[in-house]
Parts: structure tokens; sequence; C-alpha cells
């Protein structure tokens, strides 16, 4: 081995090309050399160039013959100080950084044409002078991740770390540290090439920090992965001390015999081809595995459930329909048309002989029977009866299960369900489907979709189980409270069935047949014990309950019944009556919760009744229109929606377009402030059917005259004044005959509904069918034809003077 001293270096020398090596001033690294043209430039170093080389990382390790393009501009003249030459003809060299250079191409270093090693001339890369008071702070840091990274690495010993710590130079402190870090080899040559000495610091800080980083992690993991493997050792020394525990007590052949019942149970099971061939393999792996696994218990759960499902059991079901019809009517008092849209369904299904058809869905307001009427048809049909609640289902999963991968996983509701009757055609109830909801677990309502198309629920497929579960002969029936939350997709795949709340006598009857009578008895009473008159039970349906359906009346009566059984109990007198009257049901129920006949006592202007439709049914809405001196400001109050608050934009643009038939000035709107308000305010509304109640409520304010207290108006309005048709039609006017309301106004295009509405309802109450907002005013307002459209004798005068002077008019809407 050859040792050589030091003299100054020549500005020409050879270029050997480094594969992810970057060489540093300062540093000393051994190199194996293999490639020929690199060997002939140790040589040439040695022999001419006083054992002086530059050396230049590669961009691209895998060139094997690296041209000028494939050789990074920056690298680090170095000096050879030892060489090996090793038996396979490779070289063994040490080298020293010396210093940063720039080089360029000199000539070719080879006789015979060979340029595969080369001479260059090198320029030192002069360094920037460092700037700024953070080298010291970015010091202190550097040695304290450096300290930290020894730990990790094993190389780097106290005399090594004892050498770098002693550079005071940031430059020459990053140049030192580099070289010892496990960075990529771009990285490092990225601060090779940085000339300002802090930037070069901050860089190393950047590398140092990010190898300790990922060093704690890779230390992390190795521990969790050598806790890991200790405790399966300790499991399975344990399992095989259960074994041989199990032997001694002559229990060994239990797992066998538990996995040949399960075997002789897949055997009888009736089930598809797939369920089979998937139950069996699982049958197979779980015969291999211990019984302590963990994974033993989720194999064995799987084979349970696909064993516990009625794949193809179906009770048998028979279709009577005058039964049905008697088993609805019986439990169901009202209700006409859907029960007659139920029967029909059931003849299609008799004479079809199968179950593929539409999804029916109930839509209805809360309390009107929905959920029992399904329960009806269950019992009418033969069926198992399961209810499933979708209120506030949020998660895809609880429809399609989850996969077994992760712990606890269990199929979805609907496949529970089915376990739990052990039938493959029950009747199933989906309530409150407009009440699911979404979020980052994914969208309930779109699993739905394929559970309720007919076309595709013969495969649906569940997370858990893996196979296609034939849903195809289950009936399913959903209910809601209204369409609104119910994705449009969904609604294409079932047939609307809508139920309306009850009359007042639709009430009596379902409360002295069915409510009481289930009261009584509930309470230990008997009929003798209670006697409630038919003037308080209207008392009851009137001021004690506000609903479309008969839940609250319930409640009322299951209060009174209560109150009776209290007052027997305290008496012990089993045979006394307690006499239910108007007189006393302040002192059975408080006082009265509402005011039957809610009109307006008395007319006034700018106070306008108007109907609307909830969830609860109809109800009677007022709107108030007040003037007040100011700058043309619409303020609009009550929690109205979004649509509410254009229909007033809307029934103000009318008026405005017809100022000279209301005889008003052009301008009025700049001079006042015009406050619209819908009592109750905490109650959200919306809706266009207030259109005309807006705008008669604008006028009667803007023209002083009042509107009549016993009429009431529904009605969508456009600009032009024209009156387009509402919905909820019944409930509208059920509202209006409970208010005492004498007069209702209604757009002429519903004039065909009025046959679905009761002749209860209807009677006592006159209605008015208009196309134009012009038509409501004078049935509306209190008032002569000239005070409503002063300006119409206005336009008739001049009409009469302009064709007495032979003059043709355009013909003007005003006029007439």
């Amino acid at each position: 081995m050859a040792v050589y001293i030091s003299v100054l270096p020549p500005e020409e020398m050879p270029l050997m090309p480094l594969r992810e090596v970057v060489m540093f001033p300062k540093a000393i690294a051994p190199l194996f050399v293999g490639r020929e043209s690199s060997i002939k430039s140790i040589e040439s170093a040695i022999a001419r160039y006083d054992r002086h080389i530059f050396l230049v990382a590669q961009r691209d390790s895998a060139v094997t013959r690296p041209t000028t393009e494939d050789l990074f501009s920056i690298g680090a003249v170095s000096r050879i100080l030892q060489l090996l030459r090793l038996p396979d003809g490779t070289i063994k060299v040490l080298v020293e950084g010396l210093y940063r250079a720039h080089w360029k191409p000199l000539r070719s270093a080879s006789a015979d044409g060979d340029d595969a090693f080369r001479t260059v001339r090198v320029r030192r890369y002069e360094e920037a002078e460092a700037e700024g008071g953070e080298d010291a702070a970015s010091r202190a840091l550097l040695l304290e991740l450096l300290e930290e990274y020894a730990k990790f690495n094993k190389k780097l010993s106290p005399a090594v770390m004892e050498a770098v710590t002693a550079n005071r130079r940031p430059g020459i402190l990053a140049d030192a540290v580099v070289p010892h870090i496990k960075a990529d080899y771009l990285k490092k040559q990225a601060v090779l090439e940085e000339a300002d000495p802090a930037k070069r610091l901050q860089l190393v800080l950047d590398l140092l920090q990010g190898e300790v980083l990922a060093q704690g992690i890779d230390k992390r993991i190795k521990s969790r992965v050598k806790t890991q493997m200790e405790r399966n050792q300790r499991e399975y020394y344990l399992n095989e001390q259960i074994k041989a525990i199990h032997k001694e007590m002559g229990k060994e052949e239990d797992s066998r015999e538990e996995m040949d019942e399960l075997e002789k149970a897949l055997n009888a099971k009736e089930l598809p081809d797939e369920a089979r061939d998937k139950a069996q393999r699982e049958l197979k792996k779980l015969r291999r595995m211990p019984a302590a696994s963990a994974e033993y218990t989720v194999l064995r759960n799987y084979v349970d459930w696909v064993l516990d499902l009625p794949w193809k059991a179906l009770k048998e079901t028979t279709i009577d329909l005058d039964k049905a019809r008697g088993i609805l009517d019986a439990e169901h008092h009202g209700l006409e048309k859907a029960k007659e849209r139920i029967l029909e369904y059931l003849a299609v299904q008799k004479l079809a002989g199968r179950l593929k058809g539409p999804i029916l869905c109930l839509i209805g307001p809360p309390g009107v029977g929905k959920t029992s009427l399904a329960k009806s048809v269950a019992s009418a049909t033969g069926r198992d009866f399961v209810r499933l609640s979708l209120g506030g289902v949020r998660d895809e999963a609880e429809i399609r299960g989850h996969r077994r991968t992760y712990v606890g996983a269990m199929p979805g509701k609907i496949i529970q369900s089915l376990k739990r009757v052990h039938f493959n055609n029950p009747l199933f109830c989906l309530d409150e489907i407009d009440k699911l909801s979404a979020d980052f677990r994914g969208d309930p309502a779109s699993a739905l979709l394929e559970v309720l198309d007919p076309e595709q629920n013969v495969a649906f497929a569940d997370h858990y189980l893996d196979l296609d579960y034939d849903l195809s002969q289950i009936f399913f029936i959903t209910t809601a409270n209204s369409l609104h939350g119910i994705s449009l997709p969904l609604q294409d795949r079932m047939e609307i069935i809508r139920l309306p709340g009850y009359l007042e006598t639709e009430k009596q009857s379902i409360g002295r047949h069915f409510l009481m009578p289930r009261q009584i008895e509930a309470h230990g009473l008997t009929q003798h014990n209670v006697r409630l008159s038919e003037n308080a039970l209207l008392e009851i349906i009137r001021c004690y309950t506000k609903e479309a359906g008969v839940r609250n009346l319930e409640r009322e009566l299951a209060r009174i019944c209560r109150k009776t059984a209290v007052k027997i109990a305290e008496s012990d007198d089993s045979e006394r009556t307690i006499t239910v009257s108007c007189r006393n049901l302040p002192e059975l129920l408080g006082v009265k919760k509402f005011r039957y006949g809610e009109r307006e006592q008395d007319p006034q202007a700018g106070v306008c009744t108007g109907l609307a439709y909830t969830e609860l049914g109809g109800e009677l809405l007022l709107v108030e229109t007040a003037l007040m001196p100011g700058s043309g400001k619409v303020l609009t109050t009550g929690k109205l929606g979004e649509v509410m608050q254009e229909s007033a934009q809307a029934a103000l643009s009318y008026v405005r377009s017809r100022t000279d038939l209301f005889g008003l000035r052009r301008d009025f709107h700049k001079d006042i402030d015009i406050h619209i308000h819908v009592p109750e305010g905490a109650v959200p509304k919306d809706g266009p059917s207030a259109g005309i109640t807006l705008a008669a409520s604008l006028v009667s304010a803007l023209l002083g005259l009042p509107v009549r207290n016993d009429l009431a108006m529904t009605g969508e309005i456009t600009l032009r004044g024209r009156v387009l048709p509402i919905g909820g039609l019944r409930e509208k006017l059920l509202a209006a005959h409970r208010g005492l309301i004498s007069t209702v106004v209604l757009p002429k295009d519903n004039e065909r509904d009025i046959k679905d509405v009761p002749e209860d309802i209807l009677k006592g109450l006159s209605l008015i069918f208009v196309k134009h907002v012009d038509e409501v005013l004078p049935h509306a307002l209190m008032g002569e034809s000239e005070e409503i459209f002063p300006g119409r004798r206005d336009n008739a005068l001049s009409l009469h003077h302009t064709l007495r002077r032979g003059e043709c008019l355009e013909e003007s809407p005003a006029a007439h």
C-alpha cells in the first residue's frame, strides 16, 4: 500500500464519476473502483497529477459510460491518500476532499482515442461570506440533533463526534456533518452546490432532522413488532398448555365434534350454491385453526350467520281480499283511498302469483296510522311483520353491513331482521324513510336504492356476507311524513300513497271506538267506571289537541283514565262511575290549550287570513301589513322562507304595476316603508301558496279598506296577477272549517280537486274560484268596487271621451 504527501493541487486533473456518492471538502472516504475508465483516471492522477483527482457525482447512477451531460457541474477536488489493488482487479482507494470546484472538459487523456476517462480544468467554487446572527443558534441545534442521531448510528463514534463538533465555522461544520447522514445523494449534492454557509447549514439541519424523525419511527415500529412477536409466542405457549390440560381431562375431541356438528348443519341447510361453497371453504379454515385464535371467532361467527339466515325458507301466505278488507276496516277508521290502493295491490299479487311490483310508500302527518296500517297489511296477508326505524340513520353500513376486516363487524339491519323472523318473506316496514341523513360514512339513502328496486334486490350485496342475498320475496312498505327528505331516485322506486289528516267526525269515531276502550283496559278500568260524553270528546278534540292524527288525543284520554283511576282507588269503590262532561273537563285536563275558531274577531285593514299546509295538517295563516313613513323599504318578518319572501316581492310588484287601477301614485312606495309580518314568529314558514293573501293584505293596507274576517284564501300569484293552483287542498279546507271560516277563495285550477274533499268539510263553506287577483279583491275587501278600483271609473270616462273623438285606442287590461 502506497502513502502520498500533499502538494498544491494543479488546475488540470483527471475526472472520476461517482455513483450515488457525493464527496465533500475535508471529508475522508474509502471508494471501491471497478470501472475501467475510473481505474485509468486514478492511475493518471497518481502518475501525472500528484495524486489529485476531481470527483463528481452522476445524475443517474444506472449510466455505465456517463457523458458530460450525465454529470453534475460541481464536484470536489480530492487527494488520493491510499491505494490498494484487490485480487478481483478492482481498486480500494482512500480519498480526502479538498475544496468545491466547477469543471469543464479539456481533452481526452487517451492516446488511442478512448474517452472513457477525461482530463478537465477545474476552478474553485467561491463561497459567500456568512451573514446574520443566527449561526450560533443553528450550530447549537445541529449539534443537539447530531447527538440524538448518534444514538441510532453506531458509526458516529465519540472520536468522530469530537472531530466534527470542533468546527466553528457554519460552512465547514455543515461539510463535516453531511457525509455521516444517511440521506439521498441528490439531497447531498444540493448541499454541496450551496455557496452560502448559513443556507448550507440550514439544509443540513433539515436533512438531519428528517433522519432523526425517521430513525425514531423505525425504532418504535421495531419495538412494537418485537412486543407483538413476544405476545404471539406467549399465546402459543399458553394454548399448548390448554390443549395438554384438555387432553388430560378427556376433552381433546370437543373442537372436532363441534366442527362435525357445523358440517352436519351445513349439509342439512337449504342454501344457494354460492353460499354453500363459501361456507364450506370457511369451515375448512376453521378446522385447521386453533380455537383460541382471534381469527377463529371471526370465522365461527360468519359460519353461524350463514347457517342462521332463512335463505330459501318461505312462510306460507294466503291473500283473501275479504279478510284483508275486514282487518283494515276493523283496525283503521277512514283512510278509504289508502285502503283501496292496498287492496288493489293485494289483488294483483293474488292473480299474478308473484310479489314483484312497486314498493308502497305511505306519506302522511304524524299519528294518522301509517305504521299500524303496514302492520294490518302483514296480518291480512299472513306475513311476519318487521319494522326498521330509519330516523337518524347516517351510516351506509347500517343497511349494507360492515366488512369482516373490522373488529366487531356485523351484517346490515335488513339481514339481521331476517335472521330474527326465520323466514325470507316477511312484510318489512322501513319507518321514517324521510329522516335519513348522510355524512362521511356514506349515504344510506343511496344504499336503499338497491334494496327497494325489484329489478336489483334479487341479488342484494351485504358487505359482511359478501354473498348475493335474494330480497325479492319481501313485501316492502315505507313510511314518511313528507317527500321533502326523500331523494328523487328513491321516490322513483316507490308508489306514493298519501294518508290525509283525520276529520273531526273521524277523530270522534276513533276516540270512541278505538282509543278510549284501549286506554280503559290499559288502566285497569271497566266501561262502567268512566263515561265520556260526546260533547266532552268533541271539546277535547277542539280545545286540547291540534293535530292531523290522534296521538295527542290518545294522551288526553289516557290522562282522563289516570284521574279516574286515582278517584276510584281513593274511594275503594270499584263500581264507582266517573262521568266526564264539558263542565268538569278543566278539572281533569286543566285549562284549554288551543282556541277553537282562530279567525280574527273583527275585520281590520291590512290583516288577511290565508291557509297553509304543514306536516301536522292544515292551518290558518294570518298576514299583517303595516305602513309607515319612510323611504321605500320592505321588511318581512315571521321566520319566512326564501320562497315566501319572493311571493311577498311578487305581490308588491303586482300592486305597483296597477297603481292607476287602485288610484295610487306611481311612486307611492318611495314615501313609505312596508312591514309584512306573519305570526307566529318562531314557527318557520315557506311556500308560494300565500301569494294572493299577501297581495290582498297589501292592497287592504294601502287603500285603508278592511278585509272580511270570515274569509280565507290560498293561491300562488304571478307578476301579472294570475292565480296558480296549490296543494294540500283537503287539509286547508279542513283548517278553514275548524276555524269557523265561511268563505274560501281558491284557484280556478283547483276546482277539479273538490271531488276528493269529504262532504263533512264542505258543509258550511262557500267556495269561490278565481283566475286573477282582481277577482279576489272584491270578495275580500269590505268596500264598493269604486273604492277598490277607483282608477277603473277614470279609465272608463277617458275611454268614452276618446271614442267620441273617433280615436283608435290600444286595448288596456286595466280598463276592463
